[in-house]
């Protein structure tokens, strides 16, 4: 079943916001919120970076249907993945069973806060592995010892754990990176509509039943489309650098200098901005096609004018999104 997700930005909005946006979304017949992870925004004017664990808590308690996801987290370095198992089988509980564990390798933004500088990809990648093999065994209880070569657990055990696995999902880029994680999770996570990932996936995975595959899509809603492609280009001119690039910037300045010359026709070229509903099922639709499940909008803009337009439209968008996934 197709489901269409809202996107809690938290470099975009205050953790009360948030919460309260989530609540709209739920009743405005979202499916799914997904929460980005951050310390630091991506560009200045975004200008927010809430804890976003502290802020799924209390979205667990305002929303009742919606299921959770972090959309990502990096259990490597900021956090240890012993640290994250249990805040997964925290907010698993206090939202009844409606959390999925979003995981991925990181991005130098976030991480380099500790001082442990910041490691290459083939590195980020076989830490993410071992990472996500000690949350699985934690979230399947009992005792966890772990030696590797980046981590080591000494006779962990998580006391709450929900009544049902906490399902893991790691946000993929490329073929070795599905071949990877598909035998190690349970959903993919993606932000390009690229068909390949879904067939890597599937064939490393091996499953009987293709793997459920969440994707995101920043859209800019607003009634007067110039002005939302000069708030598309503002806040998030940053998206089309690529994960290559955007995982290895070190701060907003390092975003703001690399996208200097990112101009608000190119951001409109790829993201929907302005009021058509065309538009942004035309755009999801590439997702389904590519072999994705569920997609989780983004809306441009940390106002509650600019959030209000959006949830106003939402019942139609959902509706039309949905119906491009037919």
């Amino acid at each position: 079943m197709t489901g269409v997700g809202y996107t809690l930005m938290t470099e975009q909005a205050g953790p009360a916001d948030l919460v309260r946006w989530a609540a709209r979304a739920e009743n405005a017949g979202f499916d799914l919120l997904v929460s980005s992870d951050h310390y630091f925004p991506w560009v200045d004017e975004q200008g927010h970076a809430p804890n976003a664990w502290v802020t799924l808590g209390a979205v667990a308690q305002a929303t009742d249907r919606a299921e959770l996801m972090t959309y990502v987290t990096c259990p490597t370095m900021r956090y240890h993945p012993t640290v994250v198992a249990q805040q997964a089988a925290t907010l698993a509980l206090l939202s009844g069973n409606r959390f999925t564990l979003g995981l991925g390798a990181g991005e130098n933004l976030n991480e380099h806060i500790i001082g442990q500088g910041w490691p290459d990809a083939d590195q980020r990648q076989e830490m993410l592995t071992e990472a996500v093999s000690i949350i699985r065994a934690l979230l399947n209880g009992g005792y966890v010892n772990f030696t590797g070569a980046h981590f080591r657990v000494d006779a962990a055990k998580i006391w709450d754990l929900p009544d049902a696995p906490v399902p893991l999902g790691v946000a993929v880029s490329g073929r070795q990176s599905c071949e990877r994680f598909a035998p190690l999770a349970d959903v993919m996570i993606a932000v390009e509509p690229d068909s390949s990932l879904a067939g890597w996936w599937d064939a490393a995975a091996g499953a009987d039943q293709p793997a459920r595959k969440v994707g995101q899509m920043p859209i800019c809603w607003g009634p007067d489309r110039d002005a939302c492609i000069q708030r598309a280009h503002e806040q998030f001119r940053w998206f089309g650098g690529g994960w290559k690039v955007n995982a290895e910037l070190p701060g907003t300045a390092g975003f703001a200098g690399a996208t200097s010359f990112v101009r608000p026709e190119d951001v409109a070229d790829s993201i929907p901005c302005g009021d058509s509903v065309d538009a942004v099922a035309e755009a999801a639709g590439a997702f389904f096609k590519a072999g994705f499940t569920d997609i989780a909008l983004v809306q441009i803009g940390g106002t509650e004018p600019e959030q209000d337009r959006f949830f106003a439209a939402a019942p139609e968008l959902i509706a039309a999104v949905k119906q491009a996934a037919a």
